[in-house]
This record gives C-alpha cells, structure tokens and sequence, in this order.
C-alpha cells in the first residue's frame, strides 16, 4: 500500500472541521489541540449542524462562503464540502498535512461511520491523499467529559503523525464517557456492530399529525465486545482504522464466478430491445 511520508508537526498544515457547526464546543477544543501542535492552524467547518449528512456533496446549490476571522471561515453545506472548499479553494497555496475532524457531541462507532458527518470530512481528506483523524467524545445522557477528549487528542495525533500514513486511510478516535482520570488506556479496535439498530418513533407535530422521527441507536450493546464497541464499555479510547476502498476482496472470484457466464447482447438483440 502507498504510503504519505510525514513532515514535522510542529511544521505541519492542519485543517481542523466538524459536523457539528463552527460554533460547536468540540471544535473550539480541537482548534486549541491543533493550535498546542503547530502554529499553522485553518478551521473551516459548516455554518450550520450536519449531523448525519454523511459524505454528502452539496451539487444542486452554490455554497456560502464566509470569513469570520483569520483562518477561519463558514461554509453554507455539507463537512464533505468544507474539507473539499478548503483544499481545492480557500487554501490552494498549500494543502493541509493533515485533517482533523470533531470533537463530535457523541459517539461515531459502530454503524455511525456510515451516517456521520464527522468520519466523513476525515475520509474526504483521506481520498484527496491527506492523513486525517476523526474524533467524538462518547456521552452518556446529556454529560459530556470533553476534558477527556481534550487530554486525550494531542498525544494520540502525535503517535499516529509519525512515520508515514497508509493513503486513503484515516484514523477514527472516540473517547469514552468517563472524566480523563477514570480511562483506563487506549485500544486499537476493529469497527463494530449493535445489537440493535436505530429506531423510528411516532409523534405528533404541533398540529396533531403524525410524524416521524429517526432515533438512536437503543443500547451501544455490541455483537462483538473486541470491537470498538467494546473498547469504549471498557472505558478505553477506541482507535479504529478505516480504509477509503471498501471492496470485499475475498468476494470477487466468488461474484466474478457467479456472473462468468454472462454476456453482452449482440447487435440484434440490443436492436430488437431498442424497439
């Protein structure tokens, strides 16, 4: 696998996004984590939250744009679009050295690294050939222990940006629901799956018409506890790496068999299809 040989992070360009907004509380402590390695600091995050917006790309509108101090700017769509705007637009002088997504306000394991917006700003770094890491700090209720994520971040960027980073690969980190000094270590696990899958709930909107809402995820109960699941009911930081290509490899001579047989419509029978 091709790998990104790795500068100094002390002289590294970092680009730090969300899906939670700019003005989100987990952003501004992941600005000062970036800020405590490197002087060379750009924050470009939605304008408004993008939970669940997942690797969307905003296509059918044009996209806000707005500078509210230095290095930091809004952007009226989707975390996917802000890492995109950042490299192919805000910063083209010299693209980031690395990525840094969150702090989430909740967890990303399991099934959520397909819905968040978090993961996904991480792996559009990660498909434009940029090392990127995306955090969440697990809750439980409404606490949230962002000092644990806080105390947690800057010596995890600094193990993994060190060496060389495997292209298209990015790093997702989530921080257990416990203050910093109740961690028990950190765990390096595969990503998981619930016992249990999200929920819709029937209400009713001020009218009294029945709506329908997508809920959470019922318990964070795993199928697997050596998973990232299980590493944060073990109050550890679960560290998952997550690749770009998500081809089944061991599946294709199984698929390619099964399809062997098949082949293109001649001229008469594409002609006869055509009418």
């Amino acid at each position: 696998m091709a790998k990104v040989a790795l500068k100094d992070l002390s002289n590294a360009r970092i680009l730090v996004s969300n899906d939670d907004g700019i003005h989100a509380p987990g952003l501004k402590i992941l600005e000062r984590v970036a800020r405590s390695l490197s002087k060379d600091v750009w924050v470009i995050a939605p304008e408004a939250e993008q939970s669940g917006a997942s690797h969307g790309l905003t296509l059918r509108r044009p996209l806000p744009l707005h500078k509210i101090g230095p290095r930091r700017f809004a952007v009226g769509g989707t975390p996917s679009d802000c890492v995109l705007m950042a490299v192919k637009h805000i910063i083209m002088d010299r693209a980031p050295d690395l990525v840094l997504s969150g702090v989430n306000r909740g967890a990303n394991l399991g099934e959520d690294v397909f819905y968040s917006g978090t993961v996904a700003a991480a792996r559009e770094a990660a498909l434009l050939g940029i090392p990127a890491i995306a955090f969440s700090q697990v809750r439980k209720g409404d606490t949230l222990h962002w000092k644990t994520a806080e105390k947690f971040a800057p010596q995890i960027i600094r193990r993994l940006y060190s060496g060389t980073w495997p292209k298209s690969i990015l790093m997702n980190v989530n921080f257990p629901p416990i203050p910093p000094e109740q961690v028990t270590g950190v765990k390096v696990a595969p990503q998981g799956r619930r016992l249990e899958h999200t929920q819709i709930k029937l209400a009713k909107d001020p009218y009294g018409r029945d709506v329908l809402w997508v809920g959470d995820f019922p318990t964070d109960d795993p199928q697997d506890p050596n998973t990232d699941l299980g590493a944060i009911l073990e109050n550890m930081v679960s560290v998952t790496p997550l690749e770009c290509d998500s081809t089944d490899m061991p599946a294709l001579p199984q698929t390619a068999a099964k399809l062997s047989d098949l082949k293109p419509a001649g001229k008469a029978a594409r002609k006869r299809a055509a009418g």
